[in-house]
């Protein structure tokens, strides 16, 4: 049908913009990571004592680090306390105004209190300080103003100040809302270090979606009792095979008279077997079996024992105890079922 509308077309979704404006968007692009990313390095090497002590005080604290700030800020401070909490420091999100009108009473001796806030000035924040000096909480604080009076109240000041700003306006927070993310990161990842947390930990503390699969501890996967395919050394090779075939995995374990793993016998070693000997009925276990058996922790990640798995090239990976005896069997089908890969 004709068109009769003066209205014009809308351009086609497939016409791509001029080149002048694509370079002009990636310029400016580019120009905001150049000045975030300066900001960040800056940060790196003004660190020193003053990060020193705020390690000290969030490792030492009986209690938790109760993150607070508003607007940006705030956002920014929600984000540092989760980071902290699942790492192994203990840690909440109190909004600063949320806290003038009753949340206040989430502060508890033994806490520590970081305060966020570039001007060091933010009423609501500064407003905290006082009930947490008298519940005799260290205060730390986060902030581009290191004078102000946020600054001159808290028992550490980390320096958090940009030399601009990527807005051009010089009026969003970016640069400095990107330096304390950035430095709540590294605080967080400090204190992992220094409290030893494990992958392990983490999964525990991650349970759920896929990250939470990769994480989870082998002995919730791993087969136990009747299910682990076992024989003792001196067993014939027709009760190999018969133990192979009834536990369905491919593999046996072979284990002497004190029950501790000394090898495992693999469909591939049956074939080994069967090519170079004559007289079947005279092999046992211990003639048969591949020495050095790979094992793994029954608290390892199952990521961990997957990795395990590929390394070697196998598909199933035993489970001993401190003595060495087996109390447990992982298969990649295990893995499968679970999500893990």
């Amino acid at each position: 049908m004709k068109r009769t509308s003066t209205t014009p077309l809308p351009p086609s979704a497939d016409a791509a913009p001029e080149t002048g404006a694509i370079a002009a968007d990636v310029e400016i692009a580019r120009r905001v990571l150049r000045i975030e990313a300066a900001a960040v390095a800056a940060l790196a090497d003004r660190l020193g004592e003053s990060f020193h002590r705020a390690v000290e005080i969030c490792a030492s604290s009986a209690g938790r680090a109760v993150v607070t700030g508003i607007g940006k800020s705030g956002l920014v401070a929600r984000k540092i306390a989760s980071t902290l909490t699942s790492t192994g420091t203990p840690a909440l999100f109190l909004h600063a105004a949320e806290g003038l009108h009753g949340d206040i009473g989430v502060m508890t001796r033994g806490d520590s209190l970081i305060a966020v806030s570039n001007s060091g000035t933010t009423s609501e924040v500064l407003s905290l300080i006082p009930p947490a000096r008298r519940l005799a909480l260290p205060v730390i604080a986060l902030t581009g103003a290191p004078s102000s009076a946020l600054g001159r109240s808290a028992d550490v000041v980390l320096d958090v100040s940009v030399a601009e700003e990527a807005c051009p306006l010089g009026l969003a927070p970016t640069a400095s809302t990107t330096a304390v993310l950035a430095l709540g990161d590294a605080l967080a990842i400090t204190l992992l270090e220094r409290r030893g947390f494990r992958a392990e930990d983490f999964g525990d503390l991650h349970p759920a979606g896929a990250l939470g699969r990769r994480l989870r501890r082998v002995d919730e996967l791993m087969r136990t009792g009747a299910a682990i395919p076992i024989v003792p050394a001196d067993t014939s090779f027709r009760h190999v095979v018969a133990e192979m075939s009834a536990k369905n995995l491919g593999v046996t374990g072979v284990v002497d008279e004190g029950g501790v793993l000394r090898g495992v016998i693999t469909d591939g070693d049956l074939r080994r077997a069967i090519e170079a000997h004559g007289d079947l009925r005279e092999l046992r276990a211990a003639e048969i079996m591949s020495r050095r058996p790979k094992t793994v922790a029954a608290d390892a990640v199952a990521e961990s024992a997957l990795a395990r798995m590929e390394k070697h090239a196998i598909t199933s990976l035993f489970i001993v105890d401190a003595e060495g005896r087996p109390c447990g069997v992982l298969h990649l089908h295990d893995l499968l079922r679970a999500g893990v890969v």
